[in-house]
């Protein structure tokens, strides 16, 4: 709704135990490609092990690892290639309906609360599926998941083009099933980053895919608003993603692997687990470096200055972790918490000096964004090394889920409703329309404080994992030692 609120702005002015690998069929399997010849590290139900603590993406922890990959550099680099482009994609698609969202209202005749549920339907089937992709990615072939879910993302969003103007309805249904293919995608991509690169390398690598989520929030906007423009038509926004994502898709079933759970902590070798859900739910609730990570504000950006920011943003965020690591162990939560609570400052002066200077508003936003996206590949990065690889794809679902529960799965409708209610309270004017969703952003700052606030306490906890990280890397904790 930053966007929205802009372009109203504008009119104002105007106006550890070997095993051999086996699929088993009540707890965490790896796929027929995991498959290599040699044998996996074990981590059992009944190994516990410090909540919070397996392996580290730190190049610290491992100084002296030799890596014997399953998955050629090449490769490996090449797979990092595609998931990014298809990442870029994801959020592109997502946020293409905010560049023609007037667009939309008009053709409809709806209300904001009612353009909100656009986005909110999409989050809702999003958060509410991504723990069932968190599962079978934790268990199955997670190239054939992220298959499967993208080609159900590019016939429901080339669908949701075609919609008329008796067919709101039709259009909210299909955004919903979007949220299949985006779900499948995001909690399972991650994890494949994670088991393809190590240390100060997997950092690197996490980064740039993270930078893709502001940069394809950034050209959705403008690809949406742009092609409307040009054909007259918003249709024709919901239809440019779809016809890149086929590229997408036969790139992924080519060129992208599915490597070994674990590969890259395990010199190729992988992980297996025989854990239930429910202990791999009750392992990620105990886990309070996790669960701490998972509060975020969910904020509506738009445009250009969204892709710098972004890009610098997360560049800068992974910059100053491998920088500070070393020498505080607790770095990359503060990281995150400065990035949290300096944005909200920049955050509440945009809200107020839109409608009175719009370049103003342009320098506040980019200083937000910035420092919101410190936080992208940094709170990546944390997730990747506090859980173990058998059950990384359950933690990013369930990351998802809540982090979106708590961000912007209601809160588009949450803001049309307020921005509604505070509209009736005077008589119905462009001008208060403009006022009236300015206030209802008022919501997003005190958010942001929250956040900030969850990044500190996590910053209490880092350095008691790390510890058992070391120990369990350097051969020091034994299966009994970790389930007491």
């Amino acid at each position: 709704m930053c966007c929205t609120i802009i372009s109203r702005s504008y009119d104002v002015h105007l106006q550890v135990k070997k095993e051999p690998l086996t699929m088993e069929p009540n707890g965490p399997v790896s796929s027929p490609q995991d498959g290599v010849a040699g044998p996996r590290w074990s981590v059992g139900s009944g190994s516990g092990l410090h909540y919070g603590s397996f392996v580290n993406s730190l190049s610290s922890l491992t100084p002296n690892a030799v890596e014997n990959p399953a998955i050629s550099p090449r490769r490996a680099h090449i797979a990092i290639a595609v998931l990014c482009y298809i990442n870029l994609l994801n959020y592109m698609e997502r946020y293409t309906i905010a560049g023609v969202l007037s667009n939309i209202q008009a053709f409809f005749d709806i209300s904001d609360s009612t353009a909100g549920l656009l986005q909110t339907v999409f989050i809702c089937s999003f958060l509410l599926l991504a723990p069932l992709f968190g599962y079978l990615g934790d268990r199955y072939n997670r190239k054939y998941i992220m298959i499967g879910g993208l080609s159900v993302w590019l016939l429901t969003s080339a669908g949701s083009s075609f919609v008329s103007s008796s067919q709101f309805w039709l259009l909210v249904v299909l955004r919903a099933l979007v949220g299949i293919g985006e779900a499948s995608y995001s909690t399972v991509a991650p994890t494949i980053i994670g088991d393809l690169f190590t240390g100060g390398k997997r950092s690197i690598m996490i980064c740039i895919f993270y930078v893709f989520i502001p940069v394809g929030s950034g050209l959705g906007y403008i690809a949406g608003a742009g092609s409307a423009a040009l054909t007259g038509d918003w249709h024709w926004a919901l239809r440019i993603t779809p016809i890149m994502g086929v590229v997408g898709l036969i790139l992924m079933i080519f060129l992208c692997p599915n490597p070994p759970r674990g590969a890259a902590e395990t010199r190729g070798e992988g992980v297996t687990g025989h854990s239930s859900y429910k202990e791999d739910v009750k392992y990620l609730l105990k886990n309070a470096l996790w669960w701490t990570n998972d509060v975020m504000a969910s904020l509506y950006i738009f445009g250009a200055v969204t892709v710098a920011t972004g890009i610098l943003g997360g560049s800068l965020g992974t910059f100053l972790s491998r920088q500070f690591r070393d020498k505080m162990p607790n770095a990359d939560p503060l990281i995150c918490a400065v990035g949290m609570l300096g944005s909200v400052p920049c955050l509440f002066i945009t809200i107020f000096v839109a409608s009175a200077s719009i370049p103003a508003t342009y320098v506040f936003i980019f200083f937000g964004e910035l420092l919101l996206s410190l936080n992208w590949a940094v709170l990546a990065d944390i997730l990747l090394y506090v859980v173990i690889p058998t059950r990384r794809a359950t933690a990013e679902a369930l990351q998802i889920s809540v982090g979106h529960l708590l961000g912007d799965a209601g809160s588009p409708y949450l803001l049309g409703v307020i921005s509604d209610a505070i509209r009736t309270s005077k008589p119905d004017t462009y001008d208060w329309s403009f006022h009236s969703l300015k206030y209802s952003l008022l919501v997003c700052p005190f958010v942001g404080i929250v956040g900030g606030v969850f990044f500190l306490i996590t910053a209490f906890y880092i350095t008691e994992d790390r510890k058992a990280v070391q120990q369990l890397l350097g051969g020091k904790v034994t299966t009994q030692t970790v389930c007491n």
